[in-house]
């Protein structure tokens, strides 16, 4: 997406492990946001003219040799910046306060006490739990500044100067564990910054359709039809602003969900859909593959190989569309320093250098409710947007080890159970997303009076807002003691079962 966009917040990336979760916090205010690596240029934050920057959190200590520091001139642009953690101790070292080790590191709740509550706090209460996650802590302030809160253990816990419209944090407002935290951000942004938060659905979709519009002009476009949430909107959304020169493909590529073939295809016959069963290609091509970004990069090669030869066969195609949303993009991006590479998605990572088509993506601004969101608006049945997430390489990142049609049969009928019977408990809608894995190994087990030695699989449910973070799902021991039964007895091949109780952070929703 190209588009200039009138009230924008541009969030540094510092490192945090919840960046995120702040720009889901601003975009939940109606304000759009980006996160940007935190050595971005002056120049390129002045073109994108931000009402409001936010400096992150992050895992470094500001005076440490080789701290992330971002270009002093940010100072400079004229707009407010609000510090959180790290980006409030980066603020008191650059403009000349004091930065040192606490006495004693603080993390988990603690009770904050507001000292001044004119604008960044406004509306809250005197005091009132906050979030806490450092080691270091402000000693003395930058000229200018003020102090307005403070803890038993941080005595400068949030700063400002009103002058210059610059605040500062100790705590992290975009968490849960902080009740007060998304009114903190809505002062900011609204009543700091000037936000009116004109970043509605409508908005979306009609700034989207003149985006795809603008950039396919005469062009005709492929898009990659899965079924799920992601692929159904990005079709749906450039049909309706390219219609007739939108041809959608749906490629059976043998990693596919039960039944998940025939579904899609009774579902959108009017995407001008074309059914491409690809399966021995794939499979062939991921045999004896074990290592996880492997699977994803000759997948996402596979992928493009398809589509363009998909596209020969149709005639002049110049487009491909992608559902890639947000979070893959932020995932699939390091930062230099303190941020990693989490893993490459399989719409950002894995395509050829030299690609023919090129891609289209207008899903790439939003986080996964908002597509929920723009696709109710354009009209898909509420059924299709409600289904789980499915990953793009499909079952080949959830069978851990070498891929073979055998084990895929056994992963796909577990999991047609474990999904059965969540909707029989009415807990598929309850939980984000939830599947199974097929593990290398085999164990030990005893069905009748004979010993057997057969494959392990784990179950995986978890809640969650938009797939940043997540928890596991508290799913009823009777639910769990029903899949797991039924599994053993019915898929032959599997002789245990295990329920995955980790969360994100610190591991990922899929295990690859």
């Amino acid at each position: 997406m190209t588009e200039f966009h009138e009230e924008m917040i541009l969030i540094l990336d510092f490192g945090s492990q919840y960046t995120q979760l702040i720009a889901r916090r601003v975009r939940e205010r109606k304000v759009y946001c980006e996160i940007v690596p935190f050595h971005q240029s002056v120049e390129k934050i002045r073109s994108k003219n931000p009402r409001g920057l936010i400096l992150s959190g992050g895992p470094s200590s500001v005076y440490t040799e080789n701290a992330p520091i971002p270009d002093a001139g940010i100072f400079e642009l004229g707009i407010p910046v609000l510090g959180i953690c790290y980006g409030l101790q980066l603020i008191g070292r650059l403009l000349g306060g004091g930065v040192d080790r606490a006495a004693r590191r603080e993390y988990g709740h603690a009770r904050f006490y507001i000292d001044d509550s004119t604008d960044l706090f406004l509306g809250l209460p005197p005091e009132t739990d906050v979030w806490m996650s450092h080691g270091d802590h402000l000693t003395w302030l930058p000229s200018g500044f003020i102090r307005i809160g403070h803890t038993a253990n941080a005595e400068i816990a949030a700063i400002a100067d009103r002058r210059r419209r610059f605040f500062g944090i100790q705590f992290h407002p975009e968490v849960v564990h902080t009740p007060e935290g998304a009114r903190v951000i809505d002062n900011f942004v609204r009543n700091i910054c000037g936000c009116s938060g004109n970043w509605t659905t409508a908005h979306f979709i009609a700034s989207a359709i003149r985006d795809v519009r603008a950039r396919v002009g005469n062009g005709r476009v492929i898009c990659g039809l899965s079924g799920g949430v992601d692929s159904a909107v990005t079709a749906t959304l450039i049909h309706r602003a390219v219609e007739d020169r939108l041809v959608s493909v749906f490629v059976d590529n043998g990693l596919l969900r039960k039944d998940e073939a025939r579904e899609v295809r009774e579902a959108f016959p009017h995407l001008n859909l074309r059914f491409v069963d690809a399966a021995d290609m794939f499979l062939t091509a991921l045999r004896g593959v074990t290592d996880p970004e492997e699977k994803r990069k000759i997948i996402g090669r596979k992928f493009i190989e398809v589509f363009e030869a998909e596209a020969n066969r149709i005639g002049k195609v110049d487009f491909l569309a992608q559902g890639t949303l947000y979070p893959d993009v932020i995932e699939s991006v390091s930062t230099w320093g303190p941020s990693a590479t989490i893993k490459s998605h399989h719409n950002v990572g894995g395509l050829p250098d030299r690609m023919r088509l090129e891609l289209v993506e207008p899903l790439r601004e939003l986080f996964k409710d908002e597509v929920r969101a723009a696709g109710l608006a354009l009209g898909i049945p509420p059924a299709l947007l409600g289904r789980h997430p499915f990953p793009g390489p499909g079952l080949a990142v959830r069978i851990l080890g070498e891929i073979t049609r055998e084990r895929i049969d056994l992963l796909r009928e577990a999991d047609a159970i474990f999904i059965h019977e969540l909707r029989e408990f009415d807990w598929y809608d309850a939980v984000w997303q939830a599947f199974v894995v097929l593990l290398p190994v085999n164990t030990v087990g005893v069905m009748g009076d004979e010993r057997t030695y057969e494959n392990a699989v784990v179950l995986r449910a978890v809640t969650s807002q938009d797939g940043m973070t997540a928890d596991w799902a508290r799913l009823p021991a009777e639910l769990l003691s029903r899949v797991s039964n039924r599994i053993i007895n019915e898929v032959r091949g599997i002789n245990r079962v295990v329920y995955d109780i980790s969360s994100k952070p610190p591991g990922t929703i899929e295990w690859e």
